[in-house]
């Protein structure tokens, strides 16, 4: 097992890159798969990728914790979990990469397609170095957690779409069936004109951890609770309401220019262990053409109203984004579908970089104009260099947790 703990960053001199044997229309066999970020989204993904594709091999992982890596590798191999798969997980102690920079020996290795299912604050770095190294991409929502990330992010989703990479995202909703059949219909004006819509993520919290381990230095510990820390999870508009507000960027086949939003923090305790993410937040955006779209999530404790949904109002009717379709396979194994067959040129080219990063900064807005106060617009956020990630990477580094954000005191530049 190979072992690194520099800064992410480019690909590192001296790594070299193994470039993809595989694109579209050149071949049949078997499809090499990379794995960086070892935890629970990551393993399933690759689950589903091999349920999706039987010519689809796991041959490199990589991440910061060796346990989660070697844990989830067991996990995949388990011939009694896994009597479809396991076979092909065909990872050998020389392909096992732990410490920041993992990523890049997985990129580097001799993988067609890298999987990237690290927490969301990774995925800039990781998807300019994957892109840089032509390599065709899974790569899990959202696509950053603040402004220069998903800037970064879009400039090698441009590059991306040069090379003729594959990029699918993990907003599975777009592989979904009823999704994809509803979403052409009312662009086709099975419902009319398009007058409103709604988004809606009201669910319960995410605790990985509930209480520290005293070995646990600053970094290591805000890795293992990520999803209650800002720079690294991107707070619930941007990690999980993606989701909702994605369908409604697809619909409108737009992003919205301005929005004005609240939240804060009602029941989680102000603790290390809740860091500083909100635990509600509404917004209000609004499209180029006028029509609006109003969005809400929470995350309360268990037991109370839960409502995961979409709402698009037209003219002629409504629907809630996925009743005027078929039902479909699993879209988390539909959308691996899609990645192998556009690689292979077995099916539609596709490359949804782009869409997505739009819709993250689209996230990244509504809590920018939450914490601030402020309504902010397109153009305002696209001018800003916000960066949230820290300036270096060490499990023991030191680092600071910033106060929940007060709208009238949090000012976003």
């Amino acid at each position: 097992m190979s072992t690194s703990a520099g800064a992410s960053g480019a690909l590192a001199s001296g790594l070299l890159i193994v470039a993809p044997r595989l694109v579209r229309g050149q071949g049949r066999e078997k499809l090499r798969a990379g794995l960086v970020g070892c935890g629970g989204r990551g393993r399933q993904a690759v689950v589903d990728l091999l349920t999706a594709d039987d010519r689809v091999e796991l041959t490199s992982m990589g991440d910061i914790f060796e346990d989660k890596l070697e844990g989830n590798l067991a996990w995949l191999r388990d011939a009694n979990r896994h009597p479809r798969t396991a076979d092909r997980i065909k990872v050998e102690p020389d392909r096992r990469h732990v410490g920041f920079e993992a990523f890049k020996r997985v990129i580097a290795s001799d993988v067609d397609i890298v999987m990237l299912c690290t927490p969301p604050g990774y995925r800039p770095a990781h998807f300019e170095a994957a892109v840089a190294a032509k390599k065709h991409i899974f790569c899990e929502k959202p696509f950053g957690t603040d402004v220069a990330g998903v800037k970064r992010f879009m400039a090698a989703a441009k590059r991306s779409e040069e090379f003729k990479l594959t990029v699918v995202s993990g907003a599975q909703r777009r592989f979904q069936t009823e999704y994809v059949e509803t979403v052409k219909k009312i662009q086709q004006g099975e419902i009319g004109d398009i007058r409103s819509l709604y988004a809606y993520w009201v669910g319960t919290p995410v605790i990985q951890q509930t209480a520290r381990d005293p070995k646990w230095k600053d970094m290591t510990w805000q890795h293992r609770a990520w999803y209650s820390h800002v720079w690294i999870c991107g707070d619930q508009v941007v990690e999980q309401h993606l989701h909702n507000i994605d369908v409604c960027n697809w619909v409108m086949n737009a992003h919205p220019v301005k929005v004005w939003a609240s939240g804060g923090a009602v029941w989680r305790p102000r603790d290390e262990v809740h860091g500083n993410i909100y635990d509600h937040l509404s917004a209000e955006f609004e499209y180029a053409n006028g029509v609006r779209l109003s969005s809400y999530c929470r995350q309360y404790p268990r037991g109370l109203y839960t409502n995961v949904s979409e709402l698009i109002v037209g003219s002629k009717g409504r629907s809630n984004g996925h009743d005027l379709g078929a039902r479909g396979i699993n879209p988390y194994v539909a959308e691996q579908v899609a990645l192998a067959k556009s690689i292979r040129g077995d099916g539609p080219y596709i490359n949804h970089a782009m869409a997505v990063a739009e819709s993250t900064l689209t996230c990244i807005m509504a809590r920018e104009a939450a914490y601030s106060g402020q309504e902010l617009t397109w153009d305002q956020v696209m001018a800003s260099n916000q960066d949230l990630q820290p300036k270096a990477f060490d499990y023991d580094l030191k680092l600071d947790v910033p106060e929940i954000p007060v709208p009238g005191k949090y000012k976003f530049t």
